[in-house]
């Protein structure tokens, strides 16, 4: 692939590093990234993706886990004017697409309200990514017409989230940063009309090799997650289309998939 030696200065693009797996990351990411000038990345970008950046390119980390914020936001949002300011090219690079759940959108009116030129390049969501390497087609015409996405994890931390809409019949839900608040969800949901019984997961590490998907339903999957000790980055998917996992799954049980992790995955099956 041909990289362009320059990008241009004092601007910004806004970039989705995909769900995990280097191969995943869309040919214009890998050419924004080995070019410009400064880095910023968050926790959530895959192993050996910043180091396609230039040798001399600032690298800046500025990662978000629970409860642990390397930079708060508004400092991450003054960081990036700063940059471009400083008539850098730079590249904010962000785990999955950065505008599902990745607090884009609130860079973007930051860097527009100061006259800072930018773009966005879509990433593969981590929903699309766990669901696909998991065998879970998201949609399926004998099992969800609609799918959708939602985060688990509010500002407010408030799960005042429209269970109604979210319980129907034939619809995929996923559920961003959803762990900590697991038994909420599957109570909810369950409260709202879905059966005990609807299939539910949980993706673990999605498109790595160490992926990791737990098989529940709704009234098992909070005990599972404890007994399990699944930590994120984790999302929880909860539909029919769940079943599909021990016909569909082809990563997890590829040749060149762990052994260990092999046998684990058929303990929870």
């Amino acid at each position: 692939m041909q990289v362009a030696n320059t990008l241009e200065k004092g601007k910004v693009w806004l970039v989705g590093a995909g769900p995990g797996d280097l191969e995943l990351l869309t040919v214009k990411a890998a050419r924004l990234i080995a070019a410009a000038d400064a880095l910023v990345y968050d926790h959530l970008v895959g192993d050996g993706i910043v180091d396609l950046a230039r040798p001399d390119a600032r690298r800046i980390y500025v990662g978000k886990e629970s409860a642990r914020h390397t930079l708060p936001q508004k400092s991450i949002n003054k960081l990036l004017v700063d940059l471009a300011r400083e008539g850098l090219s730079v590249v904010r690079l962000k785990g999955g697409d950065p505008l599902i759940f990745g607090r884009g959108g609130e860079e973007l009116e930051i860097l527009a309200g100061c006259g800072i030129p930018f773009e966005v390049v879509p990433g593969i969501t981590a929903a699309a990514g766990c669901g696909a390497y998991s065998g879970f087609p998201l949609t399926h015409r004998e099992h969800a017409h609609a799918v959708t996405f939602v985060t688990g994890h509010r500002k407010d931390g408030n799960l005042d989230l429209d269970w109604s809409a979210l319980a129907r019949p034939g619809h995929t839900v996923v559920f961003y940063m959803g762990i900590g608040a697991a038994t909420d969800i599957c109570r909810q949901m369950i409260a709202h009309g879905l059966p005990a019984e609807t299939p539910a997961a949980v993706v673990r590490n999605g498109t790595l090799a160490d992926q990791q998907t737990l098989l529940a339903t709704l009234a098992t999957l909070p005990q599972r997650i404890k007994a399990s000790d699944i930590k994120p980055p984790a999302l929880i998917v909860v539909g029919s289309v769940v079943r599909l996992h021990e016909q569909l799954s082809w990563f997890e049980h590829a040749p060149n998939t762990n052994p260990a992790l092999q046998t684990a995955m058929a303990q929870q099956s």
